[in-house]
């Protein structure tokens, strides 16, 4: 039996709190921008106020060790911005007009584009005839399945809900917005996976993660209020009344974007990209069951079929990632060996 240390189930228990966080995200997202904000104006206050909470944050965390900040470095910092932003404004839009399962369900296209990414930026090696490389790669095609399954399968309902039956017109407008919905998560997606790339090669030269998570945060808050400037003529998007509205900026800018992208910013640099982007289909099940419970959806079978794919899929990259991590630490601690030993047959030759 394998036993794991606080270091190593430290990462798990990381990435599994982002997706609780994600889910949380979601619901502030909609009850804020029901109430008359804007998405940009959202996006903008919930970075702005990151940012002022990170930046004393992070230099009082790397006064001793803060290597220089170069124009290539701010470049690579808006970089990873600009795709972070995109990635929000395009799923915070989606969100608006689909539910939370349904969002959850088709970010799971993520761990699929970033292997893809990991591969040709030769971030994750592949070897087929190894089982690590096989079980990372059969996972991630089978969670994506399981993620189509419960988008494109609706199926009978296993647990009903008291609501309303819906008309025609309603039911047209549904499957209007999943379709406009999908095509934003799809692009939210890719924006995403080249995000956790991004990500990882920069913190491969800049080991300073706060300092990363607040540049990411300064420009995010930047570019979503020039947009909001364009795009929103109206003031009263930017007002902070009803109570609402505060409380949702306050959980998204303090827990979604801080506390969310620095706990994964550490998972990556600990684990990788693919590790992370791999935890994503736990937020399917998370989503689908705060659809159930507190806002009174149906459970389809669709959805529980992909569910249990996911799963399967999940826990298969787990094992080769597991494997892999092993069969690593084995050839560090060969070397090692090696090295100390290698003095002493000189000395006997």
């Amino acid at each position: 039996m394998i036993k794991m240390g606080v270091k190593e189930v430290a990462p798990f228990v990381g990435m599994a709190a982002v997706q609780f966080i994600q889910v949380g995200l979601m619901a502030a997202i909609k009850a804020a921008t029901s109430s008359g904000m804007t998405k940009f104006t959202f996006i903008f206050y919930s970075n702005a106020l990151a940012s002022l909470f990170l930046l004393p944050l992070s230099l009082l965390l790397h006064r001793s060790v803060r290597p220089p900040i170069t124009f290539s470095l701010l470049c690579k910092f808006f970089l990873l911005g600009l795709l972070g932003c995109i990635a929000q404004v395009t799923g915070n839009a989606a969100i608006q007009i689909t539910p939370a399962s349904f969002c959850s369900a088709m970010l799971n296209l993520v761990p699929g584009f970033t292997f893809i990414l990991a591969v040709i930026f030769r971030m994750e090696e592949i070897h087929f005839r190894r089982s690590s490389t096989l079980a990372k790669t059969t996972g991630t095609l089978v969670s994506i399945i399981g993620a189509l399954i419960v988008i494109l399968y609706k199926g009978p309902s296993i647990v009903m809900t008291l609501s309303l039956p819906n008309t025609p017109q309603q039911l047209l407008m549904q499957r209007s917005n999943f379709v406009i919905g999908g095509v934003l998560l799809i692009i939210d997606c890719v924006a995403a996976s080249a995000f956790i790339i991004t990500q990882a090669l920069l913190l491969a030269r800049y080991s300073a993660e706060l300092i990363i998570v607040f540049f990411y945060c300064f420009f995010v808050a930047i570019m979503s209020a020039m947009f909001s400037l364009v795009v929103e003529r109206d003031l009263a998007a930017w007002s902070l009344q009803p109570t609402l509205r505060l409380l949702t900026i306050l959980y998204s800018g303090l827990i979604g974007s801080a506390a969310q992208v620095s706990i994964i910013t550490w998972c990556l640099h600990k684990r990788g990209p693919v590790f992370v982007a791999m935890f994503h289909p736990l937020g399917i099940i998370i989503a689908a069951a705060v659809d159930i419970i507190f806002l009174g959806d149906s459970l389809y079978l669709g959805s529980m079929v992909g569910s249990i794919v996911i799963v399967i899929g999940f826990y298969s990259v787990m094992w080769g990632k597991a494997n892999e991590a092993k069969v690593k630490d084995n050839g560090a601690s060969s070397l090692e060996s090696s090295s100390e030993q290698a003095p002493l047959l000189q000395s006997t030759k």
